[in-house]
């Protein structure tokens, strides 16, 4: 297949606290909250949902194209990182104006965050065209519409819708940023939706529309649940519910920072049905490459190891999953 990821592109300043958020909060008091945690080290990252997935898809072996939008700085190694690791950037706009999108990301010691998101050149993939996607490297199979821009997500899955194209929907943090309307027009229709469990109850209240009725919207929902694995429900023609799959994650041999885990589970899941695989085994790569991301400091940091997934696809599945999903690779 040929996938493209829209989304953001950033840069990740990555930092830990030595203890826990709840600990520091009064919920009689959380009108009024203004707190400083001292940190004690920094690490600044590659990262952003887009690249994210492209880079983790890339790292399996394939070659997805990346739309979004960046400032100038992007070419000063990033894009270079990026194509090194197979990812297409063709489909980056450079800003004129703006900088690189910047995320700030605080992890205490329970693997809580505390966020903050600059756009910067971001808003301007607004304007990027998929048709113009098109015409730069050919036909595509799906495209993946992720955290972004609001605007550009909206204006994407519409795209889409009109040029026939299959999409993933995967709003992710900007269900914060999107009101009901926007976000129903962003996942009607799609062929997939992504969301963890927490952005599968925000996007119900979001819309004011049961659970039910935005699974039959989309043609299958994958639901990840962090530590508990994923749900993936699979709509028949008639809008009902056909199959439901459950997949366990793979074991954690320590953990160190979750930015990017659920990126990273989307490449691979994607790299698993262009590999043919069924459902449920791309939903297990999805979860060797979450693990992968999980167990190092950023969502670019971590490398794709034949002898390595086979040994822990092995213990999490046995060895005759694990042989199934390398040949696809």
């Amino acid at each position: 297949m040929s996938i493209a990821v829209s989304g953001s592109i950033a840069t990740d300043h990555l930092m830990r606290f030595e203890g826990k958020f709840s600990e520091q909060l009064l919920a009689e008091h959380l009108a009024h909250i203004s707190l400083s945690f001292l940190v004690e080290d920094l690490v600044v990252q590659r990262g952003g949902v887009g690249a994210n997935i492209c880079f983790g898809m890339g790292q399996l072996r394939r070659r997805p194209v990346l739309v979004g939008a960046v400032g100038a700085d992007f070419d000063q190694g990033y894009r270079e990182w990026l194509e090194d690791a197979g990812v297409d950037t063709r489909g980056v706009r450079v800003s004129q104006t703006a900088h690189t999108s910047r995320f700030m990301c605080t992890t205490d010691d329970e693997m809580a965050q505390l966020a903050s998101f600059y756009s910067g050149a971001m808003v301007e993939s607004r304007d990027i065209a998929i048709a113009d996607v098109v015409s730069a490297v050919g036909a595509l199979d799906l495209v993946v519409i992720g955290a972004s821009d609001p605007a550009a997500m909206t204006r994407h899955s519409a795209q889409c819708r009109d040029a026939g194209i299959p999409f993933a929907a995967d709003p992710s943090q900007q269900l914060a940023w999107l009101n009901g309307e926007d976000a129903r027009a962003l996942v009607e229709g799609a062929k997939f939706l992504f969301t963890n469990e927490y952005e599968w109850g925000l996007l119900q209240q979001k819309t004011g529309i049961s659970a039910e009725r935005l699974t039959a919207m989309v043609q299958v929902r994958v639901t990840t649940l962090a530590e508990k694995g994923a749900d993936i429900v699979v709509v028949g023609p008639d809008g009902a519910v056909a199959e439901q799959i459950h997949v366990d994650v793979v074991p954690d041999r320590g953990r160190v920072d979750p930015t990017g885990v659920g990126d990273a589970f989307r490449a691979g899941f994607l790299v698993g049905l262009d590999g043919g695989l069924s459902y449920e085994r791309s939903a297990q790569l999805g979860s060797y490459a979450a693990v992968k991301v999980l167990e190092t400091v950023g969502p670019q940091a971590w490398r794709y190891d034949e002898a390595d997934a086979r040994e822990r696809l092995t213990e999490a599945y046995g060895a005759e999953v694990a042989g199934e999903i390398l040949a696809a690779l």
